[in-house]
């Protein structure tokens, strides 16, 4: 298949530190796929590099078959950018946001008029079309972001974090859309740092640390790749004591950070049956995640 947006070697340095370091990947049409990374791994800077915001020190960008930096602005004409923080304008209704944006890609006022009705109700906000943003919840105003990206029908939508900070049930409403667009041929390139968002929406993803691209596959072959099968989480009063005694002996590998010992292993059965007989423990047992193959691979200690 022939990549909607390709990278070959990208590098991008500030200050002698690379940012960027020889990252390379190709997304198809109708794919989305994710970029995973912790704070400070590149993800904002490898997506204006992408974006043709920045250009590269080294390597090739293409955008919808056009060469990035040099012929950004054309390609970035079936851009659709979801940024991290909403940058609505309050001085306008729901409606004249979207009115005002589609201004911006050199459409005509009765295009763009035609394509609101539609916009508003793929983000349900039909009945709010006349209000001012101020008005809005976070969650309206995440959905009318969403929406102001397609004013312009794009081929490919960049998603910074889009459902950060909303509540259960706003998130899977954005989640159900993305779905949608990803089957009606939507290219999408989504950030964020819910691991559950990313193994449920993402057809591939990447995973980058200190620029560098550590892993890149299906989020179940990252998982079969990576990771044990099942993991026990074993928490109480004791558990790092217990874990020194007989962590090693039930796990393929352990971890204990805080008051948690993560236990990874091939067969449960053994060490849940441990477990029965030690009352001053709790535990949870479940299927290896992506969130474990992020840790693994990145390392818990906290990023600033």
């Amino acid at each position: 298949m022939t990549a909607v947006l390709s990278a070959q070697n990208l590098y991008k340095s500030y200050a002698g530190q690379a940012v960027v370091n020889n990252v390379s990947l190709a997304i198809n049409r109708g794919e989305c796929f994710g970029l995973l990374g912790p704070n400070g791994a590149g993800k904002t800077t490898t997506l204006r590099l992408l974006l043709g915001l920045i250009a590269p020190d080294s390597g090739e960008l293409s955008l919808l078959g056009r060469a990035v930096p040099q012929h950004a602005r054309e390609a970035r004409l079936r851009v659709g950018v979801v940024p991290q923080i909403d940058n609505l304008d309050p001085d306008f209704s729901v409606a004249e946001n979207l009115m005002v944006y589609g201004r911006y890609f050199g459409m005509h006022d009765a295009e763009i008029e035609a394509r609101i009705p539609a916009l508003l109700d793929f983000a349900n906000l039909a009945h709010k079309r006349d209000v001012k943003i101020p008005t809005l919840s976070g969650g309206m105003k995440r959905r009318l972001t969403l929406a102001r990206a397609l004013v312009n029908d794009p081929d490919v939508i960049f998603l910074d974090e889009p459902t950060t900070g909303l509540d259960p049930q706003a998130r899977h409403l954005i989640w159900q859309r993305l779905r949608e667009l990803a089957a009606q041929g939507k290219t999408l390139l989504l950030t964020t740092h819910f691991m559950d968002e990313a193994e449920r929406l993402c057809h591939r993803l990447a995973i980058l640390d200190q620029g560098r691209m550590i892993a890149q596959d299906s989020p179940r072959a990252l998982i079969a790749q990576h990771i044990e099968p099942q993991v026990v989480e074993v928490f109480g009063e004791g558990v790092a004591l217990w874990a020194q005694d007989h962590a090693a002996h039930y796990a393929k590998r352990f971890e204990v950070t805080g008051e948690t010992a993560f236990c990874y292993v091939d067969d449960a059965q053994p060490l849940l049956a441990h477990l029965q007989g030690h009352g001053g423990l709790r535990y949870l047992y479940r299927p290896a995640n992506l969130e474990d193959v992020f840790l693994k691979l990145t390392g818990r200690e906290l990023r600033e």
